[in-house]
């Protein structure tokens, strides 16, 4: 270990500190001990500005300040479309990042909201570089550690760098929605990936009183971190959200589908939208129209010298077209649903409540499934 690693972990653990990331003493120690570099050693991905699709650029463990980068508390994306890492490009590439190393503030806030203590037994879904995975271990012991990651090549590349920097927890190659039913019960579950819904398997591997922490959202981009703690019965789990407007990239099983061709736009009575679809820019709204429409993507489009602003259930193949007149909205609505319907229903009701706060609203996962309140 070099001085000047040295002084860049301590460095990251006075800004995760100042930052009111890091609270306690032990997560400060393990912030202070595990090299983040040693996980980005295959490189990173830059993001490149410019007009159109937004393009990344390989940045390697070779080029200057990429050490001190490291450091920072940022997010640093490590692979592009589901298989493209850094040293597969030369130039850049204009598609959607699909792992990376998470921001070290939200992976730090994490561990401290989970609550884990010294011998607590914990499942991490979603390994990814394995930085997080490392300091559980350096907090908590490797062998009271279990995580899960999807992608075989992420894993193995996360297996490389823990074994490269002395952590060896129990690490599995498989669908993290799943659970692992082998090492359960687990006193607390950690989720470094998006929800849509939280899987009851997390809820039957924890034990009675134990906590799941987990991002939940939908496929309109709003999203929220939640902490569960499981009934005395082990039945369900209960909790609120924390704040923060937290989102990570979405567990792959359950993220959005290509929307592909549009239906015909013109079917369906026309009405007058009792709200404004501009009302889905601002992030707790859109959470709002979630919990009516979970499966609900959104896009415009430019059709006959208007724009429409269409919303969509691919999967259910309801679908809502907006678009303004004067001072109006217009809305169409097709499919077996009403899809708009209940996304008003929803956003009016939420209104009439005064517009809680998503910390006010309370997640509820049983075997019947996922409800939220507020």
């Amino acid at each position: 270990m070099s001085s000047e690693e040295q002084t860049l972990r301590f460095r990251l653990a006075r800004t995760l500190s100042a930052g009111g990331q890091l609270r306690t003493r032990a997560w400060r120690t393990a912030v202070e001990s595990v090299p983040r570099h040693e996980f980005l050693r295959d490189g990173s991905f830059d993001r490149t500005d410019g007009p159109g699709i937004t393009g990344w650029a390989p940045v390697m463990s070779d080029q200057p300040l990429w050490l001190e980068r490291c450091y920072e508390n940022e997010s640093l994306i490590t692979q592009i479309a589901g298989t493209v890492v850094p040293r597969d490009i030369r130039g850049t590439i204009l598609r959607a990042p699909t792992s990376s190393s998470t921001l070290p503030g939200l992976v730090v806030r994490m561990w401290e909201e989970l609550e884990a203590e010294a011998g607590h037994r914990v499942l991490e879904i979603g390994t990814g570089t394995g930085y997080s995975t490392a300091l559980a271990c350096q907090r908590l012991g490797a062998d009271l550690v279990t995580s899960i990651e999807l992608d075989p090549d992420v894993a193995g590349r996360a297996r490389t760098a823990l074994a490269r920097t002395g952590h060896h927890p129990t690490l599995v190659t498989g669908d993290g929605l799943l659970g692992h039913s082998p090492g359960a019960p687990y006193d607390r579950v950690i989720a470094t990936c998006g929800l849509r819904s939280l899987p009851y398997a997390w809820v039957e591997q924890t034990r009675p009183g134990g906590v799941i922490l987990a991002t939940l959202g939908g496929w309109l981009h709003s999203s929220e971190l939640a902490r569960l703690t499981v009934s005395g019965d082990g039945e369900t789990a209960r909790g609120r959200f924390l704040g923060g407007r937290v989102s990570f990239m979405p567990a792959r099983p359950q993220g959005p589908p290509p929307i592909g061709l549009l239906p015909d736009l013109d079917g369906g009575d026309e009405r007058e939208s009792r709200i404004a679809v501009d009302l889905l820019d601002d992030w707790d709204a859109r959470f709002v129209a979630q919990i009516a429409a979970p499966r609900a993507q959104r896009t415009a489009l430019r059709q006959d010298g208007r724009e429409q602003h269409v919303v969509i259930d691919v999967e259910g193949r309801s679908w809502a077209a907006l678009r303004r007149s004067g001072n109006r909205w217009l809305v169409r609505q097709g499919g077996p649903d009403h899809l708009w319907d209940d996304i008003e229903d929803h956003l009016l009701l939420w209104h009439e409540a005064g517009t809680p706060a998503l910390e006010r609203f309370e997640v509820t996962v049983s075997r019947e499934g996922q409800k939220i309140t507020w």
